[in-house]
């Protein structure tokens, strides 16, 4: 059906696009139409036990699809491992100002300068009450792994950054099965300076402090990772390692967008913003190597970026990645792609 709904919705604005998608999607909750959905894309899947956690499959939706976490259950019906959610913010935010999501159809990518726009924190817990570790499932339901993604407000000076971060640990930390750090987007200014090595230590060091005081007072250990970018030199990647092992971090995901172009032959490759999709790929794969390498089997990897196929995905894994994600590849590929991966590994 998709190659009957995808001329349709590239006829509309991308974000306009994404919104009806996503409200559609979202339907795909309650019955009759989540049992519809699950039974379009059953596909038993290989387990995969990281983090601490059991994973029905290695293939998760990356953050940045369901930013204010409206749509996750709906989402868990196309056969998704985990889905992370967000990224979320403290307080409500606009945003970039529009037109801030554009596709490359002739490169298979997209370029996004969104900026976290979303309903902020407390419209996201209002929304997974219920959901979690601990949670049962809705009736009928398979068990997802939820994932929420954080994030600054965009008004946050970079020097109290980790307030909004110690912040969100607090309301997240609960209710979600594991969290991951965003310091590596390009469309909020000056956010990628905290993956230095000093401003990186120092916040992921008061966030391990934080899971500390928490697990200590109310109990809880959910899984803490880190999301880096793919333009990092050698030496940025192995300062941004160092801090996220020092101060015991639980994993990496790699990578976010990127702000590099290259080879691009679409009217929109001037654009600002994160560059994903296609043209991502092999650097994300190298990046995906180097850090493998580096950690050397002392933490787990999440790859993602330019994963466009069920071939992409299995050369993620092959080259160490415990778990990958896939967005993009959905705009170009529809639903039925996270069944392909599954039914592939």
């Amino acid at each position: 059906m998709w190659s009957f709904f995808r001329p349709l919705l590239f006829k509309l604005p991308p974000e306009t696009a994404h919104h009806l998608t996503l409200q559609i999607i979202r339907l795909g909750a309650f019955p009759p139409l989540n049992l519809l959905l699950r039974y379009q894309f059953r596909t038993p899947g290989k387990p995969v036990d990281v983090f601490g956690l059991h994973f029905p499959n290695p293939v998760g939706l990356a953050a940045g699809y369901d930013k204010d976490g409206i749509a996750w259950r709906g989402l868990a019906g196309l056969g998704f491992g985990h889905i992370e959610i967000g990224t979320v913010t403290p307080r409500p935010q606009k945003g970039n100002p529009k037109p801030r999501l554009f596709r490359l159809v002739e490169d298979r990518a997209l370029i996004n300068r969104m900026g976290f726009p979303g309903k902020g924190a407390d419209f996201m817990s209002s929304r997974l009450r219920g959901a979690g570790a601990s949670a049962r499932p809705h009736p009928g339901e398979r068990r997802v792994i939820l994932g929420v993604n954080l994030g600054i407000n965009k008004d946050t000076p970079l020097e109290q950054a980790s307030e909004d971060y110690l912040n969100l640990v607090r309301k997240f930390i609960f209710q979600a099965d594991y969290l991951a750090i965003n310091v590596s987007s390009p469309n909020t200014l000056g956010l990628r300076r905290l993956q230095g090595r000093k401003m990186l230590a120092e916040l992921l060091g008061a966030i391990a402090q934080e899971r500390r005081l928490i697990a200590a007072g109310r109990g809880g250990h959910a899984p803490i990772l880190v999301k880096l970018s793919p333009d990092l030199s050698e030496k940025e990647l192995d300062d941004a390692l160092e801090a996220i092992l020092h101060t015991g971090m639980d994993g990496v995901i790699a990578t976010n967008t990127s702000v590099q172009r290259g080879g691009l032959i679409s009217k929109h490759q001037e654009e600002s913003g994160g560059l994903s999709g296609e043209p991502l790929r092999l650097r994300s794969e190298a990046v995906l190597s180097q850090v493998v390498k580096k950690l050397n089997g002392r933490l787990p990897v999440v790859s993602v970026g330019g994963i466009m196929s069920p071939e992409d995905a299995r050369r993620r894994l092959d080259l160490g990645a415990a778990l990958v994600q896939v967005y993009t590849g959905l705009v170009y590929g529809g639903p039925g792609l996270v069944r392909q991966i599954v039914q592939a590994l």
